[in-house]
């Protein structure tokens, strides 16, 4: 059981328009892009930085999601989050990128947990 990186949220309306300047930002170029048109979102990961694009609306439901972990193997994290005192809000469930899961820590804090399965 391993978190592999954390990845830091932004949210914006239009990734097209402030993707170049996140690149510029951070010295690097967009590793992952992905739509998800089931849910309005479109994202990019730039090393460490998750963008989150969608209409205001869309994205509402995710603003409260602190960080994106990495992990190794969402279930293991399932099972230590849930034996000490965590919330699975959303998940564990497919996604086009692997498995992901969205947890309520005991303080309240909210994160998302990913797994990245290569196919």
């Amino acid at each position: 059981m391993k978190i592999l990186k954390i990845l830091s949220r932004v949210y914006v309306e239009d990734l097209d328009e402030h993707l170049n300047f996140y690149e510029k930002l951070m010295g690097m170029k967009v590793e992952m892009r992905t739509p998800l048109p089931d849910l309005g979102l479109e994202l990019a990961q730039i090393d460490d930085l998750l963008i989150i694009a969608g209409l205001e609306q869309t994205l509402k439901p995710f603003k409260r999601t602190q960080s994106t972990f990495l992990v190794d193997s969402v279930e293991e994290y399932r099972v230590f989050l849930e034996e000490n005192g965590s919330k699975i809000i959303r998940g564990p469930q497919r996604v086009l990128t692997g498995v992901h899961m969205t947890v309520q820590h005991p303080d309240g804090t909210i994160f998302e947990y990913v797994q990245h399965i290569l196919e």
